[in-house]
């Protein structure tokens, strides 16, 4: 499903994060207008306030904008937003307990990823956010919770989802022998861990119910599915997107099999609950085509110019290391002393093999100008000035990694879907949380 997006840049970026805050709305200028903000919900020993659930609500609204007849009635609406507030609040606390954090510079690097991917720099992003209203630290708080909730999502499932070499060689035997990918969309009726048979016996009717909403063509399956569902993609019509036929479950893989696109499934008992697949559209794996890319290795050191230390200076200091190298000094061990490129430093300025786009445009134009064992003169990048020491090239065929690491990721997909889901219904069992809407609980 293509979910419908207003023009504005704001409403794309917010689109892309779970915990972004809606635009400010103006404050009441008198004290009897304002209104008394509230709690919308207790969760542990924290809370939601009405005022955060009404700015979450906005925003979905404000992706829709035009098509608001696709979202569910304004009751489901609240409930489903409320619920991914509360979720969000239980992984971000569980991700403190456990130790992840996100830097401000990881921060900056994902806000400048974002700012990149819709073709502005982060200095026009931030002016654009605050001419629609947002506070630019409000969105820096959304962009570092997102971040925070992936860092969890990743320890969960890297401690108790592993891919073995065989499943990727199978996986990668599917695709040469050219087996179809399928885009598929599914609406969940969850059922809690060791249910009642009463509570199975209405899940089931409940599922039935909304099947037959659909067969019958009263609604369509996004619509079902963001009224309706429990599954965290509710609200984007239930899509599930792209995957091989060997990463749809067992339990589903069968009937996939004989299903024709707009197709939906019968109910299914899973291990999350009921759910009901629809077969959206079907095409053949792409095939791996060889790929031969130059990959350079080198060292690198850097002076960075900023707050304290202007571009003068650094370009000062980065002439006298050259000397300094020139004159014989070992470039590892004067980059561990005097670089300041964190991420190269500690292994005394080593970059490893990297393609020539590996490290910005920058260095890209160094490295292909070098000869092996060649220093460069001082060059300058948006963060400093820096010396590249060619240590090597070679030619390599990156189509087969790639083809593994793609493998890998869809069978890690497949794996650890149900195993998040599964570690989210846990977390939201064991918590305490007390809604206090009368229209969301």
């Amino acid at each position: 499903m293509n979910t419908p997006m207003t023009k504005s840049l704001l409403a794309l970026l917010l689109a892309v994060t779970t915990f972004a805050i809606a635009p400010t709305v103006p404050a009441q200028t008198t004290a009897q207008t304002t209104p008394i903000d509230g709690i919308a919900a207790v969760v542990d020993d924290d809370v939601i306030l009405r005022s955060e659930l009404d700015r979450a609500e906005r925003n979905v609204k404000s992706q829709y904008a035009g098509h608001e007849s696709q979202l569910p009635p304004e009751d489901a609406l609240r409930k489903q937003v409320l619920e991914r507030l509360v979720l969000a609040r239980l992984q971000l606390a569980r991700a403190t307990a456990l130790g992840l954090r996100i830097s401000d510079a990881e921060v900056d690097d994902g806000i400048a990823r974002l700012a990149a991917s819709n073709h502005v720099t982060a200095a026009q992003l931030q002016q654009k956010i605050a001419s629609e209203g947002m506070s630019y630290d409000e969105f820096r708080k959304s962009v570092r919770d997102e971040m925070t909730v992936q860092k969890l999502q990743q320890k969960v499932i890297e401690s108790q989802v592993a891919v073995s070499d065989t499943e990727i060689d199978n996986e990668l035997a599917t695709q040469r022998a050219g087996g179809p990918q399928i885009h598929l969309a599914h609406i969940l009726v969850a059922l809690p861990e060791n249910p009642t048979s009463e509570q199975v016996k209405l899940a089931q009717t409940k599922i039935d119910g909304i099947r037959d909403l659909i067969v019958k063509g009263k609604m369509d399956f996004a619509t079902a599915a963001m009224r309706y569902s429990d599954s965290q993609n509710a609200l984007e019509g239930g899509d599930l997107g792209w995957r091989s036929a060997d990463e749809v479950p067992p339990a589903f893989a069968n009937t996939i099999k004989t299903m024709k696109p707009g197709d939906v499934t019968a109910s299914i008992r899973g291990a999350s609950g009921f759910q009901l697949l629809k077969l959206i559209e079907t095409r053949q794996a792409g095939q791996v085509v060889p790929k031969q890319v130059t990959e350079f290795h080198a060292l690198d050191l850097m002076v960075k110019f900023g707050p304290g230390v202007s571009s003068e200076q650094a370009k000062a200091k980065i002439d006298a290391l050259r000397a300094q190298l020139v004159a014989g000094a070992d470039f590892a061990t004067l980059a561990q002393k005097e670089s300041d490129d964190t991420e190269t430093r500690s292994k005394g300025g080593d970059m490893g093999w990297f393609p020539v786009d590996g490290w910005g445009t920058a260095v890209a134009q160094q490295v292909q100008q070098l000869k092996d064992g060649e220093l460069s003169q001082p060059f300058q990048s948006n963060v400093g000035w820096h010396l590249i020491k060619l240590l090597g090239t070679r030619t390599t065929d990156v189509s087969v990694q790639a083809a593994r690491d793609a493998a890998r990721n869809a069978i890690l997909r497949r794996k650890s879907e149900d195993q998040y889901d599964n570690f989210l219904r846990q977390l939201r069992s064991e918590a305490f949380v007390d809604i206090r809407l009368p229209d969301a609980g």
